[in-house]
């Protein structure tokens, strides 16, 4: 009598079952009345109740679709409610920060609409614009300094006093005066200093 072999590996080779067949799922029937068609079409049963499901067949499920209200029992106002609570996905909102709580309390002109830049202004009115808040490194805040301009100057200002001490500092406007030309470097150098910061784009 021979002997089976042993396995080096110390085990049995095992060989993989045939895969299960896939049970086909049972046929449902639409559940319109006198339809004898398979229901392989879910629809929710009502806008009340979109929980609860019945079966159609694809002719019956669009009848339904279209015939859908979801608006049927909604007074003017609970339509108004939810179309203003669908702009925010309706889940809630708060605001956030200092302009935020500003909001909250009501200190937002044009009801809630803060007009800083006077857009909305009757003519000749004129509103207080305020200035964009900086953090300034060391090196822009001296620019700023050499410039003689305020850390919160806007790029228009910044431009125009630019324009205005190159003029004035020019070789040619001061008879080749030294310290002009000196000053005038002084300026061109914080004026590029400001514009490779991105202040100037």
């Amino acid at each position: 009598m021979v002997q089976p072999r042993a396995s080096r590996f110390k085990s049995d080779i095992r060989i993989k079952p045939d895969k299960a067949r896939k049970v086909e799922p049972e046929t449902r029937m639409c559940e319109a009345p006198d339809c004898i068609k398979a229901g392989n079409c879910r629809v929710a049963k009502s806008p009340k109740n979109l929980s609860e499901y019945i079966w159609y067949c694809a002719a019956h499920a669009r009848a339904h679709n279209e015939a859908w209200d979801f608006f049927k029992d909604m007074g003017d106002d609970d339509i108004k409610r939810f179309r203003e609570e669908a702009l925010t996905g309706h889940r809630p909102t708060w605001p956030m920060g200092k302009r935020g709580a500003k909001a909250r309390l009501g200190q937002t002109a044009l009801g809630g609409l803060n007009d800083s830049h006077a857009m909305f202004a009757e003519d000749g009115e004129t509103a207080a614009v305020r200035r964009p808040e900086r953090h300034l490194t060391r090196l822009q805040i001296k620019a700023m300094d050499t410039m003689q301009l305020a850390h919160n100057a806007t790029l228009i200002e910044i431009k125009a006093r630019y324009k205005e001490l190159v003029k004035r500092f020019h070789p040619d406007a001061n008879g080749g005066d030294r310290g002009a030309e000196e000053r005038l470097k002084q300026v061109i150098k914080a004026y590029g200093v400001l514009r490779a910061s991105g202040l100037l784009t």
